[in-house]
């Protein structure tokens, strides 16, 4: 089973396609946003809702306290983890977002 990539500035609607194509395929969203992953900046960062999730599962959103340390590498294994841990559930998982470094880093290691 492969795992899907959206990427893309802030603003470009990446959240909406990505969840139809959840929906459509069982797909489950790992976010790839290097600012999303901190609990209470949701300003600027393009979060998206409760209601825009629409129940599809999410993850790498509120990871961390703002001034925690969190690396590349560290949402690199976050992200691995996560994906292998979708796929023994079936679903796809999908990486989703504008960080490139995040992306370049885990498909280029």
């Amino acid at each position: 089973m492969r795992t899907l990539v959206i990427l893309g500035p802030t603003g470009s609607g990446k959240t909406s396609v990505s969840i139809e194509i959840a929906k459509a395929i069982g797909g489950e969203i790992i976010s790839a946003d290097s600012r999303a992953i901190y609990k209470g900046m949701d300003i600027g960062t393009a979060k998206p809702t409760l209601e825009e999730m629409q129940s599809i599962p999410h993850y790498g959103i509120d990871l961390v306290e703002p001034g925690d340390r969190f690396t590349v590498a560290d949402w690199k294994e976050y992200a691995r983890n996560k994906i292998k841990d979708i796929k023994t559930r079936g679903k796809v998982p999908m990486i989703v977002g504008g960080t490139g470094l995040y992306i370049d880093a885990l498909i280029y290691d």
